[in-house]
């Protein structure tokens, strides 16, 4: 049974590669196919030069992806086909201790050792390959001193929760992981606060958006869409990458619209109104309780999961460990095997978001009565990000959360037709 474990874990790691490799040379295939022009109804987006460094974008990347996905699944193989991951355990389990707030120390810990092996290929990302095109804004010094201070947070708001995981094992009895997923939904509920008033200043500056023509076309865009947000900010995303975006977070009254700088310096005021009618859409429209609703689903079948695997000892047993060794070595296996089950699942969540960004789309349309201005800002948008204008369709459906440009752009000119 032992050894069965381990066969089904590596077989899975093994489709799984298979199809991530498939989806990326059909994609590079597609792209190599349209390399000579650019495409129809896309020419606009766009200048020659401009769309061949697109290419080679698109292609660092995907050459990027190979090695990083060859690397992760070496080491993934050499965690479960050995008993390494045990052995860590144990190691780590006899200097911290096997109390809770030592074994929750002690996954902290593990989860960090595991971390280690990606921090070069996040380096050669921010500061080979990004740094290549233009986009890297970031210095080494910023790039350190984030990494620190992910690490504090993780650690100032991970190891509470680790141990009342641990304790949710140890007091509930069967049903454990219910109430597991109960306190998790909560403070996942309290982060939508927490988290953009008194975490991302951590690492970015927030300024309201200085008063003056702009600010006064989108706040009366937000009035007359019934959008009542706290305030409209300015993020200096500038100051690590050029990539450009905007968001909002929060609800209620902590609810907020956030621009990127970038995006403020890249975008005309009217394509600045369409981007944040968009981002409304999305509230109008409900997506955000949608969501949450979504993701509760998917932790309360997590959970399910793990509570039926911390019943079953040989589970563990088939990697090393000890079968009466509680609910940590669960927790660390169930975070190294779960990717290999929901990267399945990726096409799924791909639809459902999709759909939320046609639907976001056209409530910019009507809110503008007029399509060019997010056509406007979604070409700008794709021409400085350098985004590649021609996936392969099973590349874009299996991975993009987002259409195509070209299946926005036709879904939004259809729009203008039929009004």
């Amino acid at each position: 049974m032992s050894a069965f474990l381990v066969i089904i874990a590596l077989a899975l790691l093994f489709l799984k590669l298979v199809v991530a490799y498939s989806l990326d040379i059909l994609n590079l295939r597609n792209v190599r196919k349209h390399a000579g022009s650019i495409p129809e109804g896309l020419e606009a987006v766009m200048s020659k030069e401009r769309y061949q460094k697109s290419i080679r974008y698109t292609h660092s990347q995907t050459h990027f992806g190979y090695w990083e996905r060859a690397y992760d699944g070496a080491i993934l193989v050499l965690l479960l086909s050995t008993s390494s991951l045990a052995t860590i355990y144990e190691s780590i389990s006899a200097v911290v201790g096997f109390g809770s707030w030592g074994q929750a120390l002690g996954l902290f810990l593990i989860g960090l050792l595991l971390s280690i092996p990606s921090i070069p290929l996040d380096w050669w990302r921010q500061f080979r390959l990004e740094e290549a095109f233009g986009f890297n804004k970031s210095s080494v010094t910023l790039w350190v001193v984030d990494k620190l201070k992910g690490l504090f947070l993780g650690f100032l708001i991970g190891l509470p929760l680790l141990w009342l995981l641990i304790k949710a094992f140890d007091w509930l009895g069967t049903y454990w992981w219910i109430w597991a997923f109960v306190g998790l939904f909560i403070v996942q509920l309290v982060m939508m606060v927490v988290y953009p008033i008194w975490i991302m200043p951590w690492f970015n500056q927030f300024e309201d958006l200085p008063e003056g023509d702009l600010r006064d076309r989108l706040q009366a865009l937000a009035d007359r869409t019934g959008f009542r947000a706290k305030t409209i900010q300015v993020m200096d995303g500038s100051k690590r990458s050029g990539h450009s975006n905007a968001f909002f977070t929060g609800f209620g009254k902590f609810r907020r619209i956030v621009l990127y700088d970038t995006l403020v310096e890249q975008l005309e005021p009217k394509q600045l109104e369409a981007v944040l009618a968009h981002e409304i859409g999305h509230y109008r429209c409900g997506h955000v309780p949608k969501m949450l609703a979504v993701s509760a689903l998917g932790s309360f079948l997590m959970f399910g999961v793990l509570g039926f695997l911390s019943n079953q000892p040989g589970f563990v047993q088939a990697f090393g460990f000890s079968g009466t060794s509680g609910i940590v070595p669960v927790l660390l296996l169930f975070s190294l095997l779960s990717g290999l089950v929901t990267f399945w699942l990726t096409p799924l969540g791909s639809i459902f978001s999709r759909r939320h960004e046609y639907q976001a789309d056209a409530f910019a349309f009507i809110a503008q009565d007029s399509a060019e201005p997010l056509v406007g800002a979604l070409h700008q948008l794709c021409e400085k990000n350098l985004s590649n204008l021609t996936p392969h369709p099973f590349y874009s459906g299996f991975y993009y959360s987002h259409p195509t440009l070209l299946e926005r752009q036709q879904a939004l000119m259809s729009l203008k037709v039929s009004n």
